[in-house]
């Protein structure tokens, strides 16, 4: 499934990769979502859709709200419950991708070889056809200290493992990339859907992380790769160095930490965090810039701490829940 969020040409685009993928996979449908786009997407793809290269195999499901990554993945994978037995496996694909050749064949392959996995990734590529990060450890205090301090030194000298894993085998991991990732629907059926409490950025990794506490495991698939182009849709990705985090960020991330670790994982990130700001700001001052994307304190400390009570309860619903109930960020304040 390929949830759009006005990017009509790049998921008429990434339908077409697809479409490739059916001389492996003669089973292989899609269903391609309208993420509440409120410009002309939903028309475009509806006559896109309705060409003859695409009949037969291809739904299309307009949502009138945008209701974020998660919330919109969510309900088309209830749709397609309702609908009768829903597929074994069900590929989220990101609307900015294009898979390679046998990309998809791959993913199905590592689930049916591996019955314990219950997502399995693909290997990422950008534009110019180099990996781009794909596969993760979980967050922690430890890695969001590293992070905001830009310093392999120091996380060196200190023994924190980078939250970013290179494998060019197939193997489990903590989490993978939800732009591209194959999910096991008795899996989902085990422990629900995307939390639909996120609007954006970290529900993938809050459904891993309940993945990997029921006992699946999740899987870096190299054979599987996928183009990328990042940001695409959201304006925010990691060539977008000076761009400020959007607060939708910094509420996902204070809800992850919450719903995985409680009130003291938060804190201990947070506090984390603040300390390698402190190292990246003398570095600044030492006219030594940070590489790559930074937190800007002013910003962190406003939207990091302070928790509203909705952010503490989780959201997920279940195969078989009627779709069409609005997501939990948007009700819930």
């Amino acid at each position: 499934m390929v949830v759009n969020y006005r990017t009509p040409e790049l998921t008429m685009r990434c339908l077409a990769a697809l479409a490739r993928e059916r001389g492996r996979l003669p089973s292989l449908t899609a269903m391609v979502v309208d993420g509440g786009s409120g410009d002309d997407s939903a028309a475009i793809l509806s006559q896109g859709l309705a060409r003859p290269e695409y009949r037969g195999w291809t739904a299309f499901l307009p949502l009138s709200i945008n209701g974020g990554y998660g919330w919109a993945n969510n309900q088309a994978i209830l749709t397609l419950a309702q609908q009768g037995s829903p597929p074994q496996f069900i590929h989220v694909l990101n609307p900015d991708t294009e898979v390679a050749e046998g990309a998809v064949a791959a993913l199905v392959a590592d689930l049916q070889l591996n019955i314990e996995c219950g997502a399995a990734g693909s290997q990422l590529m950008d534009a110019d056809g180099k990996p781009a990060a794909s596969t993760f450890r979980f967050p922690s205090p430890g890695r969001e200290f590293a992070g905001a301090a830009q310093s392999e030194v120091l996380r060196g000298l200190l023994g924190i493992d980078g939250i970013v894993v290179s494998s060019p085998v197939s193997c489990a991991v903590d989490w993978v990339t939800g732009a591209s990732v194959m999910l096991r629907t008795d899996a989902l059926r085990d422990v629900g859907l995307f939390d639909d409490g996120f609007f954006l950025y970290f529900e993938e990794v809050e459904l891993m992380h309940r993945l990997r506490s029921r006992g699946w495991s999740v899987r870096h698939v190299p054979a599987s790769r996928v183009v990328h182009i990042e940001g695409s849709a959201t304006g925010v990705g990691a060539r977008a160095t000076e761009r400020p985090f959007p607060p939708y960020w910094y509420r996902s991330r204070r809800r992850y930490f919450r719903l995985t670790g409680g009130v003291r994982l938060l804190a201990a990130a947070n506090l984390s965090a603040l300390a390698g700001q402190a190292i990246a700001g003398l570095k600044r001052l030492m006219g030594r810039p940070p590489s790559n994307r930074s937190l800007r304190s002013v910003d962190f400390l406003r939207r990091s701490f302070w928790t509203p009570a909705a952010e503490k309860r989780p959201s997920v619903p279940r195969l078989g829940d009627q779709p069409g109930r609005p997501p939990a960020w948007m009700t819930r304040r």
